[in-house]
């Protein structure tokens, strides 16, 4: 999906932005909270993504923060022995998570948290394993976190939005894991028994978002 098409289906954004403006009581708190051990990273002070709607609106921001920065990472210097294809592949994932990064920062406007610093020291750039392994980690992240606190919207245009964007993440979680094993289709580690996509909290996401930014981020009010 071309970035001119995501904002397309996202065009939304003009009135989700407005609803944010709104509701901008519910916005996180810019003081920074002590931290826990069980969110990752130690006890080091961290960014409160906030409660309610707009706490989960953040929540989704950092994450594609997160995920924006790594395939920008990626595509600034190719791992060895990257083929044609598999940089086709990855140009278009990074397009479209600056895409959802840059529409969460201007739908969230005065209520956006702050931008994040990566910490993508354990990861071999170099290297296709390690490149691949963790965009598989962090695809699939972003699909349990966004099926972890869907439930949770009381507002029928972000719940729309939402959805349109963990569709396309859930279709860059399969084509990474097409070029980790191809023909892997889905694993237990994705799909439960009754066919439904495994879902995370918010506090099991953080505490693993966490080991990948040196600005840590608590969903203690989701």
């Amino acid at each position: 999906m071309a970035r001119r098409a995501f904002l397309r289906y996202a065009g939304a954004g003009a009135a989700v932005a407005g609803l944010v403006v709104v509701q901008g009581c519910n916005a996180r708190n810019d003081e920074p909270m002590p931290g826990g051990d069980d969110e990752g990273g130690g006890s080091s002070e961290r960014t409160d993504l906030g409660s309610g709607d707009l706490g989960i609106l953040n929540y989704a921001y950092a994450l594609e923060q997160l995920e924006a920065a790594f395939y920008v990472k990626v595509a600034d210097s190719w791992y060895t022995g990257i083929t044609d294809m598999e940089k086709q592949y990855l140009s278009d994932i990074r397009d479209h998570e600056v895409s959802h990064r840059e529409f969460f920062k201007k739908a969230l406007g005065d209520n956006a948290i702050i931008g994040l610093t990566p910490n993508f020291s354990a990861i071999d750039f170099s290297s296709r394993a390690s490149v691949l392994a963790t965009a598989k980690a962090f695809e699939d992240l972003g699909v349990t976190a966004y099926d972890g606190v869907g439930y949770q919207l009381t507002n029928a245009g972000y719940l729309t939005v939402a959805g349109k964007i963990v569709s396309v993440e859930a279709r860059h979680a399969a084509i990474i894991s097409e070029l980790l094993t191809p023909g892997s289709f889905v694993s237990a580690a994705q799909v439960d028994a009754n066919g439904l996509n495994i879902s995370r909290t918010p506090k099991e996401v953080v505490a693993i978002a966490n080991a990948f930014l040196t600005t840590k981020i608590s969903a203690k009010s989701l």
